[in-house]
């Protein structure tokens, strides 16, 4: 049981990223909302998989990934529910939708940005904490690491008013910065699964 959650975590992972592009290279909004809401799941299912076989002098990382990984799925649940809820099922009046509307680039969208910041955060951690003995264990360790590079970005731009274009309806590089994203995390969802799918 301690691999074969972890592993269906890491499959979560893995079609969740690949259909969020998919939906949002064809516009479908309600449907990329929607699979960013089970993400988070698979995420914290994948990372407690790592954390729980890390080695006891790597827990402190550990752990602290794990608590990480925690804010993020708050953050992002609380972006998307609203999105799939309240923007779409209400007649919301400007100002309203300024706040709560993801594609307008107010609060919801900063607010999502700094989801992806602690989750890239998590996964700096969770990479120290990797015990790598093979290739693909060293590539997904390493992978994790990298994508804590995200963090600065996630966190400080919303504080700079560069995203305020979106409000325009000027998003196409907003979708091709995210289908990147999307392109580098698949590849850690997929080693994770062959990870977890090892024997003992």
């Amino acid at each position: 049981m301690n691999r074969l959650i972890p592993k269906i975590g890491s499959a979560i992972v893995t079609v969740t990223v690949f259909l969020f592009a998919v939906f949002l290279i064809a516009g479908f909004n309600f449907g990329y909302y929607f699979v960013c809401m089970l993400l988070p799941i698979g995420f914290i299912i994948m990372e407690e998989g790592f954390r729980h076989e890390c080695p006891e002098d790597r827990k402190v990382c550990a752990n602290i990934g794990m608590v990480l990984s925690a804010v993020y799925a708050v953050f992002v649940l609380i972006v998307y529910f609203t999105q799939n809820t309240t923007v779409f099922n209400e007649q919301l009046d400007e100002q309203a939708s300024k706040i709560l509307n993801f594609s307008r680039g107010g609060l919801m969208f900063n607010y999502d940005l700094l989801g992806y910041g602690m989750m890239a955060l998590s996964t700096f951690f969770i990479g120290l904490s990797i015990k790598a003995e093979t290739k693909a264990d060293k590539a997904l360790k390493y992978l994790q690491i990298i994508h804590g590079a995200f963090f600065p970005g996630c966190f400080i731009m919303p504080m700079t008013g560069m995203f305020t274009s979106m409000s325009e309806g000027d998003s196409g590089g907003g979708i091709a910065a995210l289908v990147i994203w999307c392109v580098y995390f698949l590849p850690i969802g997929i080693l994770s699964f062959l990870h977890f799918g090892k024997k003992e």
